[in-house]
């Protein structure tokens, strides 16, 4: 009987837990950390040797989503940046006269579904693309410039990972970069990466090629001047504010009761309930719950819309009747130039005027641990906002939420 009666205490005490007393005496449901708003941005929970998206972590409950980029329609935009920029070059880009337009390719991360989609699209444009992104399998391909044929090879491309195992290194790409100028001199007619802390990084090697075309991704402050002073060739600029508030209006659309379509409609696509709305164009993807934004070409033509000290008008201050909410926000690498410079600064203008309080975790790009090390006290926040430092951790993070 005693026994009986411990069980039915213990019962009752749990369901006491669930409830806490505000000042005014009523009594509030306590959320569990389970049925907390997750929402995964910038790097995609995904298998890193397939691409394919881990819909594991993504059906973690009800309230996660991804908020990123069309990554596929981003690699297409470098690729056909590229193609345009070769299709009007004057002949004489083929700097050793060969009739090979040599390129060398900064690979920011083999096991990234992100720089997968951005070494496909570049290697398609070219011709170069055999059916994989890895460094090496390629075929040789062939553009048209100023009227002429020319075939087109990748010299070599690599990973660009720093010394401490970090991907997507600035340092190693002068590394790299250094090196390659050695070894194949006038052979190099064009440079690509994946983003625009390799590309500058480049251009900061010894021996860099005067004059020789180079592109990179993510429309960063620094690369987008680079361009206005004629260093860099192009980049392609994946909309920061959109993806930035996106992520944020997500959170406070769940945290607010919002469910269905309102979730990724609301504030996104049309105007929520307090007249916000982002202004560039967002797409919904149902089958990987992903919301994306669309990516654009900048080159020496337009270079000037893309300057730095412009924010989404569409985002206005909410009232203060909107109770502010606590949130947790993981990024993979403080060292990252793109989230660094350009994602988390949209995240902290942004993050106020939605009435949400943000605390960010920043890791070292190489270990989970540097991130999951300080994904701790989980009661405490309203919602989390994951970038992971490996697209398949997904579960290391949910597996924190039980």
């Amino acid at each position: 009987m005693k026994k009986t009666i411990r069980t039915v205490s213990a019962v009752f005490l749990a369901a006491v837990s669930m409830f806490s007393c505000s000042k005014g005496g009523s009594r509030k449901a306590i959320i569990p950390n389970r049925d907390k708003p997750l929402v995964f941005f910038n790097r995609q929970p995904s298998d890193p040797k397939t691409g394919l998206v881990d819909m594991v972590s993504m059906n973690w409950n009800d309230k996660t989503y991804y908020v990123g980029f069309d990554a596929t329609d981003g690699g297409a935009v470098q690729g056909r940046l590229i193609a345009d920029y070769l299709s009007s070059a004057p002949a004489s880009i083929d700097r050793n006269g060969d009739g090979v337009i040599g390129y060398l390719l900064c690979i920011g991360d083999v096991g990234h579904n992100i720089s997968r989609a951005r070494t496909e699209g570049i290697r398609k444009a070219l011709g170069t693309w055999n059916g994989s992104t890895d460094p090496e399998v390629v075929k040789t391909g062939s553009v048209t410039v100023s009227g002429k044929s020319f075939q087109v090879a990748e010299l070599e491309s690599r990973a660009m990972t720093g010394a401490d195992g970090s991907p997507w290194n600035a340092g190693a790409a002068t590394t790299a970069m250094s090196s390659w100028a050695e070894k194949y001199g006038d052979q190099i007619d064009l440079v690509i990466s994946n983003n625009d802390g390799m590309a500058l990084g480049c251009l900061q090697a010894p021996g860099y090629p005067e004059g020789v075309p180079i592109f990179g991704y993510d429309a960063n402050a620094d690369a987008v001047e680079a361009i206005g002073a004629g260093k860099l060739t192009g980049t392609v600029f994946q909309n920061v504010d959109a993806q930035a508030t996106a992520t944020l209006q997500v959170l406070r659309n769940l945290l607010d009761g919002l469910s269905g379509n309102d979730v990724h409609q609301k504030g996104l696509t049309e105007p929520d309930a307090n007249g916000n709305k982002v202004s560039a164009e967002l797409e919904y993807i149902a089958s990987t719950k992903a919301i994306l934004a669309k990516s654009t070409a900048v080159h020496a033509g337009n270079w000037k819309d893309y300057t730095a000290g412009s924010r989404d008008k569409g985002i206005r201050q909410l009232p203060a009747s909107v109770p502010t909410k606590k949130v947790l926000l993981t990024i993979y690498n403080a060292e990252d130039n793109f989230l660094s410079s350009s994602y988390l600064p949209a995240l902290h203008y942004y993050a106020p005027l939605l009435n949400i309080d943000l605390t960010v975790v920043q890791g070292d790009g190489q270990s989970e641990a540097s991130c999951l090390d300080h994904f701790l006290n989980l009661d405490r926040y309203d919602a989390y906002a994951i970038n992971m430092v490996k697209t398949n951790s997904g579960f290391s993070y949910t597996s924190r939420l039980k």
